[in-house]
């Protein structure tokens, strides 16, 4: 065994040199005919710039060498090493591709649920054919299942669905990124089990969402006569096992369906035990993040922050009937009213609605900071302290953070979607609330917990909408793939993870405002202690990951894990950006959801 080492690297050697070898080849066909090309089109470029400029002659001279033409600098002059460069852009890639391996892959515990329950009560089935009771039928979870074993493209073909509505991309995760970290090397600890006090109460705070869907934020402060906030304030704080932000150990209308992050513990090798953090920032000041009440210049263009938000009183999924059509796949023939009158995110549907579809997020934050508020770039960033130069689309500039912007998110939902199908296959909050049903109207022995059967939330949901399912505020529910983690969340994370890096998140927020608490039409000016850039693209990132929730599709616990994977997809994206630099650099250094600094 102790061979196996050296064996292999002597192949990997060989393997590496007749690459070589064949590339050189490659290239030199290549440059047969692209640089005759070029050398003929320079040269009348060349002649051409110089009778419009009444210059004769050109810098450059021209040599031949076969039927190659080669432009030379002229003696005195510095001439480009076009094959060293491109040798360095290999040698730049194989490093790259070294990083990603000696990053190795995490273990991947799950919470044993799925094999623990042989009707797979405690796994997400949405979309396949399910019985009266919401059970679904074995044979199309083993079709599901082997196409998830084999990853054979005609398996996932030969799925059996019970509607219309199809699976989303569960084959999207398997495609290697070649930008960071693949999808299998990140990990996140075990969701919580079925039967657990945990996913009891994130339960509690779901139907929480629903029965303040209507309740301004200007009502979640510490100072609030409301009486739902003071009711969830109350019910929370009862539950043995609640995840979300606390201020001296108690849940407050200030801390109320704030954001949270989850990380393995760094000190568990075995990465089942969560590290929950709240991110700075996240409490202070307004619920809502600054950058969704901001209009976003573009270039000669402006995007009003005013959303188009679903009118009050709209809720699915209530009726039972309609829940089982949901779940089977098929579509319950309702849909959203529209308020004709837009409005600033104001109250909890507006930000739920606001996730549901989404809006310029990330890329309307990056000109929010870079033409809007004119945010300082970030001190590393080489061109700050430059007296010649600026940077471009190609380094260091709003176009070129902007590109990371588009091709980022892709990367992180290729993560994301991984866990989804791979690995954790959860249940959604709309069949955990399924099994509540079957529990309490006929009896169903289903193993949840009593913290959420004896809630103030679940006996207000019955005497508010006549049901212990959970109201949504989307007619389709959840997108068809498994809760955790959510993906939503990965491109939250990923993006402002992004952001923090290419500005001074010390930048204090100037002007900072909040929508009108008497005409959500208008913003007033906000009165509190300073809102930094980086606490307020925190609070972006938890406010579009907490809205999925808010529509009664996502629990915390995914969103929290969501926000970590794209964070560290980020990480690894910049890590081979730089790479690539040659600019004096000493790195992308931020400050991680954990609060911790990192230079990058």
């Amino acid at each position: 065994m102790a061979s196996e080492p050296n064996s292999h690297q002597t192949s990997s050697q060989e393997i590496q040199k007749g690459a070589i070898a064949g590339s050189r080849k490659r290239s030199f066909i290549g440059r047969l005919n692209r640089r005759s090309f070029l050398g003929r089109a320079g040269l009348l470029t060349a002649t051409a710039t110089g009778i419009v400029t009444g210059v004769i002659s050109s810098p450059f001279s021209f040599k031949k060498r076969g039927n190659i033409v080669l432009a030379q600098g002229t003696p005195g002059q510095y001439s480009f090493d076009y094959e060293g460069f491109s040798q360095k852009a290999y040698q730049v890639r194989l490093q790259a591709a070294k990083l990603e391996l000696d990053f190795g892959t995490p273990p991947h515990p799950t919470n044993g649920d799925e094999e623990r329950y042989p009707n797979k009560i405690a796994t997400d089935t949405r979309g396949l054919p399910h019985d009266e009771r919401g059970e679904v039928k074995l044979e199309a979870y083993n079709s599901l299942i082997k196409a998830l074993t084999t990853k054979n493209p005609n398996d996932f073909e030969n799925i059996i669905l019970g509607g219309t509505r199809q699976l989303v991309n569960p084959q999207g995760p398997l495609a290697i990124s070649l930008e960071g970290l693949n999808a299998a090397q990140i990990a996140i600890p075990p969701a919580p089990t079925l039967d657990s006090a945990e996913q009891a109460a994130e339960a509690v705070e779901l139907y929480w969402h629903a029965l303040l869907r209507e309740v301004p934020f200007n009502e979640f402060q510490n100072n609030t006569n409301d009486p739902k906030v003071l009711a969830a304030v109350e019910d929370l704080n009862k539950l043995s096992a609640f995840r979300g932000p606390k201020e001296n150990g108690v849940i407050t209308p200030q801390t109320l369906f704030r954001g949270s992050v989850n990380y393995v513990d760094p000190n568990d090798p075995s990465g089942r035990t969560a590290k929950y953090v709240i991110p700075p920032g996240i409490l202070d000041g307004p619920y809502i993040s600054q950058f969704l009440l901001r209009e976003i210049p573009f270039n000669t263009q402006f995007i009003s922050p005013l959303i188009r938000t679903a009118v009050p009183g709209e809720n699915f999924l209530i009726d039972y009937d309609e829940w089982l059509t949901v779940q089977n796949g098929g579509s319950s023939g309702r849909s959203l009213r529209y308020d004709p009158i837009r409005r600033y995110i104001s109250t909890v549907r507006d930000l739920g609605e606001y996730a549901h579809i989404g809006g310029p997020t990330y890329i309307g934050s990056l000109n929010i900071l870079s033409s809007g508020i004119n945010a300082p770039l970030n001190p590393g960033n080489p061109y700050v302290s430059s007296k010649t130069q600026i940077g471009s689309a190609a380094t260091f500039a709003a176009a070129h953070y902007q590109a990371l912007l588009l091709l980022a998110p892709s990367r992180a939902i290729r993560a994301s979607y991984w866990q989804k199908y791979y690995v954790h296959r959860r249940l959604r909050p709309e069949a955990y609330a399924g099994l509540i049903y079957n529990k309490l109207t006929y009896k169903t022995d289903y193993p949840i917990d009593s913290e959420i059967l004896n809630s103030k939330a679940l006996s207000q949901t019955f005497s508010t909408f006549g049901t212990y399912l959970l109201p949504h505020a989307y007619p389709e529910a959840a997108p068809f793939h498994s809760s955790y983690s959510g993906g939503a969340s990965a491109t939250a994370g990923v993006s402002i993870t992004l952001l923090k890096a290419f500005f001074d998140e010390n930048f204090v927020f100037p002007n900072p405002v909040v929508p009108d608490p008497k005409d959500p039409t208008k913003v007033i000016p906000y009165e509190g202690p300073p809102l930094t850039v980086g606490g307020e693209l925190n609070k972006l990132a938890t406010n579009y990951t907490i809205g999925r929730n808010l529509g009664g599709i996502h629990w915390r616990s995914d969103g929290s894990t969501g926000l970590a994977i794209g964070e560290e997809i980020a990480i690894s994206i910049l890590r081979d950006e730089r790479l690539g630099y040659n600019e004096k650099f000493d790195g992308f250094t931020f400050t991680k959801f954990d609060g911790t600094k990192i230079t990058v």
